[in-house]
């Protein structure tokens, strides 16, 4: 497989200093900050993936957030924030998550769940960043797939009617990456 993870990206994104700037809030070297983000990263798009295969309203929420990071990015004053304000519903979604994402990360790691959560609100605008251009990579490929009609909103699909192959469960694949769980 030659595409990188999503950890990967999301690494690679946040750049030398954010990791160090980590390493520090945890109080490990830059190895431990790697390892810590791509523990949390690996939580939060698992926890995504989870909330997207639901049918219930956070199901809904979550693959509206999805079809909306997919969506060309707006320009000017919306790109102010440090990405949260063009972040949209999906940096509300990663917000409602950052607790029990948190909370299982600190479980697993032993590091305290309020140090995990300062990890993630710094991880968040990075996060947005990597669906963002993983969407925009994806465009090309996928503007001409079937079941994905131009300006569709897959997440206002009937409630009994989750997405199905074509259309936002590739949209999940291709932002979340292939079958990593």
């Amino acid at each position: 497989m030659s595409e990188s993870s999503f950890q990967d990206d999301v690494l690679g994104e946040l750049g030398p200093d954010r990791l160090t700037e980590i390493a520090g809030l945890l109080g490990t070297d830059a190895a431990g900050a790697r390892k810590t983000v791509a523990t949390t990263v690996g939580a939060m798009t698992g926890d995504l993936r989870q909330k997207a295969d639901a049918d219930d309203d956070d199901g809904n929420e979550v693959r509206q957030a999805f079809a909306e990071v997919s969506e060309p990015p707006l320009q000017g004053v919306a790109t102010l924030g440090g990405g949260l304000l063009g972040g949209g519903l999906m940096a509300g979604v990663l917000a409602k998550v950052s607790k029990p994402v948190a909370a299982a990360v600190s479980k697993k790691t032993g590091i305290p769940a309020a140090t995990v959560s300062r990890v993630i609100e710094m991880l968040i605008p990075v996060v947005l960043a990597v669906f963002a251009k993983r969407a925009a990579a994806g465009k090309g490929a996928a503007a001409g797939a079937p079941g994905a009609a131009p300006g569709s909103a897959p997440g206002a699909a009937p409630t009994g009617a989750p997405a199905e192959g074509g259309g936002l469960g590739d949209l999940l694949g291709q932002i979340l990456g292939g079958g990593k769980k």
